[in-house]
């Protein structure tokens, strides 16, 4: 695994760089050589965010906490990461080395058969005209509806788009990659 470690607004010392390799060691197993993971550490007035990407073979993990200690928020990341795995190994078997997980994580309040016989279900569809838009527009829009995304048809690319409310308050666009 290739692990970026970048603190924002703080100068991370050694020891927790040594403490995050240890951490996220546990994981080697079950993904490639090529994961890359990024952590990112940023501190805010009384509080401190630890956010953790890991992208391996198409999939992606993230789990965010914030703790009055990095290290406490980062003990808190590397559980969620961990619920994750679990929570989705069935779905994760084929990509993953499935046989390397059990070793890692104790079931954690379900059992093995719960967690395979989870199923997706959707309760409701709903369809609506996608129009062309600026990426302003479709904030607007969002904001007016008051939901905290929306699906639009950029008007630049002609691509759907979405634009969503992220917690901080802030907003974000995702976009389809071309490959």
């Amino acid at each position: 695994m290739n692990v970026n470690i970048v603190g924002r607004k703080v100068t991370l010392k050694d020891n927790f760089k040594e403490r995050v390799n240890k951490k996220l060691g546990k994981f080697e197993r079950i993904f490639s050589e090529e994961a890359n993971v990024t952590v990112t550490v940023t501190v805010e007035k009384n509080r401190q965010v630890v956010e953790v990407t890991i992208r391996d073979n198409g999939m992606l993990y993230r789990a965010e906490s914030s703790a009055s200690e990095m290290n406490d928020a980062l003990d808190s990341v590397v559980d969620i990461l961990g619920g994750q795995i679990r929570k989705n190994k069935a779905k994760l078997s084929k990509r993953l080395r499935a046989d390397s997980i059990d070793q890692y994580f104790a079931p954690v309040g379900e059992t093995e058969s719960e967690a395979t016989e989870e199923e997706y279900k959707v309760v409701r569809t709903k369809r609506f005209p996608v129009k062309p838009q600026t990426v302003d527009e479709a904030i607007l829009e969002m904001n007016l509806i008051g939901h905290q995304f929306y699906m639009f048809r950029n008007g630049d690319t002609n691509e759907i788009n979405v634009v969503y409310r992220r917690n901080d308050g802030t907003y974000g666009l995702l976009e389809p990659d071309g490959e």
